[in-house]
């Protein structure tokens, strides 16, 4: 008679074996409608595991309900949809095969081999398709086949891609699929008990996926689609996706004139003159930044030689990532990091203790070689420059360089707009170097740092490098979005590696424990999210252009020169607009350019030496003299203000 434990901690006993969907039905009826799986632990398992509700336990067990309201209950919602996916493409298009398909984050994709490309039409039939197999509420029916039979049986019914998945599993072995009407897949499970659970989803868009990730193989057409507990879930993160589309960086990139990529430079950047001035705003804020915190600011070569990359270990573990070259017989690869470079900088003369803390920065350009198809705009490239810092410092002193590092840190990040920042520290992995003292004194440091400042922070037990814990910070965005940036690493390894040593106290040398910090991360990819963050209209001490004048008539084009000219000369980014168009025209033309000011002048300005100022978003601040507005300008780019908020401090003129 198996004995029941409830997660309340509550007891349950029954007279018979009992499925995980009459424990449900035991605890209520309502319970019995959500329930989707069970949480299981059994006999002497350490473990619980994810079950059918058709499961059934025998002996005394340890039991959770799961429902669309657990994240393995949405997970299990979305795999299941997965599935519903490929049976409705099979009843529309019976000689497509089918391969895999996964969860991913906020829903699913399922792989299919066709003979011609599917249509925008062809996806709303499908999911129509899935709507009317969802409603027929048929049983999800698990079913245990030996290996070989199910071998055969999907080669006999012309599903080879499958066939060729179960034959990689070890004979003799026994596998699980799943029925719903006349269709059958492979898929460890669990599933829903019936497609009627399935109730909300979406299909999204095509795109196009090798077969195993490899170039050399078939391209297959893969199928993304959302799927949710509630409607309301579902219609919330659609709007953020559609908002996510208004702010992606490589439309609003060519829509700003801020940058381009293309085919014959894949995953590389080619800056545009207005891209290029914002970039140059975030380095020089970020050069600043280095000066304020005591590094030296350093350059290290793009190309160094193999030997150097073998002691590193990045030639043996890293070479399909790096970019080679040989020359005179010697083999070279370009940096896929900065930090052995740094180490040779320090290596240049020997340090005492009383050098330490020292402190390295580079905008280091580096190189990795990432698949083509893992390439997405500025987000993931081959070429990218890091805002790159190492310390070299004793172990000593590692508590004080990270509670440093993470007060600028958060400085950093609320002067760009972002202040939610998200902490997490990850220790040491089961296979590492070094002893536990000094891990013991490395993870501590991590965590007081981050307790001296006053967040909160999860723990990511064993996420740790081989050589050291680490922090990581992600941001959140304008739409709630995740990016994680910065990072601080503690690294006793590579110093040693590569010869590093100073001098202690006791005249003795010993190799120094090396931090391993970036604020930004990729500049690259950071601006790629400021420009998400603030849907391109960035605030005015980023905006590659802040303030363009516009002239009415002919007769004041001059005027409307000479305005943009005195700026220019205070050290404004000022254009003029004297293009031969209606106002009303160039007032759109440069709204559309998100610019944050626009200045109007015409004969009234001009013979009061005044411009009309309009805020970007369509404020109207009134007339005032040149010299009030540069100070307003220069008032909004040293609080570093968003121009939305002007209105409040600088009200419209009479």
């Amino acid at each position: 008679m198996p004995l029941i434990t409830l997660p309340d901690g509550s007891q349950r006993e029954f007279s018979q074996p009992v499925t995980v969907a009459e424990i449900a039905k035991s605890i209520g009826s309502g319970l019995a409608r959500a329930a989707l799986a069970g949480r299981v632990r059994e006999g002497d398992s350490e473990q619980a595991r994810l079950v059918d509700v058709s499961h059934e336990i025998t002996d005394d067990a340890e039991v959770a309900i799961v429902t669309a309201k657990d994240p393995d209950g949405l997970e299990i919602l979305r795999h299941s949809t997965a599935h519903l996916l490929a049976w409705a493409v099979k009843e529309l298009f019976p000689e497509a095969q089918v391969t895999i398909g996964p969860v991913i984050d906020n829903g699913f994709y399922y792989d299919f081999s066709y003979s011609r490309p599917f249509t925008p039409e062809d996806l709303e039939a499908i999911e129509k398709k899935m709507t009317e197999l969802a409603r027929r509420d048929e049983p999800v029916v698990r079913e245990i086949w030996n290996r070989d039979d199910a071998v055969e049986y999907f080669k006999s019914i012309g599903e080879h891609y499958k066939a060729e998945i179960i034959a990689s599993i070890p004979e003799g072995e026994t596998i699980s699929l799943y029925r719903e009407g006349d269709f059958i897949d492979l898929c460890r499970g669990p599933h829903v008990p019936s497609t009627g659970k399935l109730k909300v989803f979406k299909l999204r868009n095509v795109a196009g996926a090798y077969w195993r990730g490899d170039s050399n193989n078939e391209m297959l057409q893969r199928i993304y689609g959302t799927a949710w507990a509630t409607k309301e879930e579902q219609d919330a993160y659609l709007t953020m996706l559609a908002e996510a589309e208004k702010r992606d960086h490589r439309r609003l990139g060519r829509e700003l004139d801020l940058f381009h990529m293309q085919d014959e430079a894949p995953g590389l950047v080619f800056w545009h003159p207005k891209g290029w001035a914002l970039w140059q705003q975030v380095e020089q804020y970020m050069r600043k930044v280095y000066q304020e915190g005591g590094y030296q600011e350093v350059k290290g070569p793009q190309i160094l030689e193999r030997s150097l990359w073998e002691k590193t270990g990045h030639w043996e573990n890293y070479r399909d990532n790096m970019f080679t070259t040989e020359s005179e017989n010697r083999y070279y690869a370009l940096k896929p990091m900065n930090c052995p470079g740094h180490v040779q900088i320090y290596n240049a003369r020997l340090h005492s203790y009383r050098d330490l803390p020292l402190r390295y920065g580079e905008f280091g350009q580096c190189h990795r070689n990432e698949p083509s198809g893992a390439l997405h705009g500025m987000m993931r490239v081959r070429g990218f420059t890091q805002d790159d810092g190492h310390i070299f410092c004793t172990e000593d002193q590692i508590l004080d360089e990270c509670v440093a590092f993470s007060r600028q840190l958060q400085k950093v990040y609320a002067d760009f707009g972002f202040n939610e920042v998200l902490y997490k520290i990850a220790t040491r992995p089961e296979k590492r170097i070094g002893s536990d003292e000094s891990w013991d004194k490395a993870e501590a440091a991590l965590i007081e740092s981050l307790e001296r400042i006053g967040v909160d922070y999860q723990l990511a037990p064993g996420d740790g490098a081989f050589y050291g814990p680490k922090i990581e910070y992600t941001l959140r965005d304008a739409i709630g979005r995740e990016w994680q940036c910065g990072t601080i690493q503690v690294d006793f390894s590579m110093p040693g590696r590569l010869g590093a040593e100073y001098v202690d106290a006791n005249d003795q040398r010993r190799p120094p424990v090396m931090l391993h910090r970036a604020i930004l991360g990729s500049l690259e990819r950071f601006i790629g999210m400021l420009i998400e963050n603030y849907a391109g209209a960035m605030p005015p001490w980023l905006a590659p252009v802040q303030v363009v004048v516009c002239n009415i008539s002919e007769s004041t084009a001059d005027y409307a020169k000479s305005v943009a000219e005195t700026l220019q000369q205070q050290g404004f980014r000022a254009e003029a607009d004297l293009r031969g168009e209606k106002i009303t025209y160039k007032i759109r033309a440069n709204s559309l350019q998100k610019l944050p000011y626009i200045l109007v002048v015409g004969e009234k300005e001009r013979q009061s030496g005044q411009v009309a100022v309009r805020v970007r978003g369509g404020q109207d601040l009134g007339t005032m003299p040149v010299e009030e507005f540069a100070q307003l300008l220069q008032e909004d780019i040293a609080q570093r203000r968003q121009v939305e908020s002007v209105a409040a401090v600088s009200p419209k003129q009479p």
